[in-house]
């Protein structure tokens, strides 16, 4: 088996090219603001250079990015600074929303928004979920082995997000069968 490690510079900017657009949605689904999400993309890559990690596959790449974007942004949301940000510079300005979740399913922009609204809408824990599991097409399992949580959890938390998902849905007359 040949293993993948940062050897030169064109295997990073493969690696950037490959994971930014994931690593930034994560995050921006955790913290719900672009800047903070871009400063978490490039902290997450930064740490990746610093790891000089080598990985059995893309597979285990992509699990460490994932793992360490959620622990990255975790970190943000719970640090004494951000405690302390006012809520109006918390809240979202609208830079970079509109490509922020590109489904193709979505028929139109409006119910676009009222989807991605709704999942921000969301516990933490579930937008988490989520967001795996619709946006970057993650199975369970890999969900479960992504976050550290076990199998059952990821099961349970997918089901109360859609729940959720599904009730909010309703109130903005989206059918989320629609949509899922």
């Amino acid at each position: 088996m040949k293993e993948l490690s940062l050897c030169t510079k064109d295997s990073f900017e493969g690696v950037l090219r490959l994971y930014s657009d994931m690593v930034y949605r994560l995050a921006f689904s955790r913290v719900k603001n672009p800047h903070d999400a871009s400063d978490i993309t490039q902290d997450v890559f930064l740490k990746y250079i610093r790891a000089e990690k080598t990985y059995n596959d893309e597979e285990h790449r992509k699990a460490w990015l994932i793992k360490t974007t959620v622990n990255t942004s975790k970190t943000l949301v719970l640090s004494s600074w951000n405690r302390r940000r006012s809520s109006s510079e918390l809240s979202d300005d609208g830079l970079g929303v509109a490509n922020v979740f590109e489904d193709k399913n979505l028929k139109n922009m409006e119910t676009k928004s009222v989807v991605l609204s709704a999942v921000l809408n969301l516990p933490k824990k579930y937008r988490t979920v989520i967001h795996l599991f619709y946006y970057e097409d993650m199975s369970l399992s890999d969900i479960s082995d992504a976050t550290g949580l076990s199998l059952n959890t990821v099961k349970s938390q997918l089901h109360r997000a859609r729940l959720m998902l599904k009730d909010d849905l309703a109130r903005e007359g989206v059918d989320f069968n629609d949509v899922s």
